[in-house]
């Protein structure tokens, strides 16, 4: 189901998903450049009770957070010239039972291991919005 959500919408989804993602999920962020895909990730951080000053990682490709329920790994594929580049990241330690947030996993290629869910993103007209869609949405969690 897709949704037309401001900023503000966009973050109390973010929190949604915190608290609705199993240990283990693999959440991949795609959409257009600058449509909200680190401001997700950081609203899921701060809900898990990690940092909230979670930036991109886009120059780092990885970020770990320490939260109460666990670690969560934000990784940024965006820089990858070719997939293979993600070949040094440790996909293992990774998706060790933690929460792993993914932006740009197209290329990564088959480095990136599948996603549980996924979060697509795109812009409007009106910048102050955008279309968000949840896949899966088994329990309507962009309905509140």
């Amino acid at each position: 189901m897709n949704q037309i959500l401001t900023e503000p919408e966009l973050m109390a989804v973010g929190r949604q998903l915190a608290e609705r993602l199993p240990p283990g999920a693999i959440l991949w962020l795609e959409g257009d450049l600058g449509a909200g895909k680190t401001t997700l990730a950081r609203a899921i951080v701060a809900a898990r009770g990690g940092d909230q000053g979670a930036t991109s990682p886009t120059f780092t490709l990885a970020h770990r957070y320490f939260t109460p329920g666990g670690l969560v790994f934000h990784v940024d594929c965006y820089r990858f010239r070719d997939e293979e580049e993600a070949s040094a990241l440790d996909w293992e330690e990774l998706t060790g039972g933690s929460l792993l947030i993914v932006e740009w996993p197209a290329r990564g290629g088959a480095w990136v291991p599948p996603a549980t869910h996924q979060v697509r993103l795109a812009h409007l007209a009106d910048l102050d919005r955008r279309i968000v869609e949840v896949v899966p949405d088994p329990a309507g969690w962009l309905d509140g």
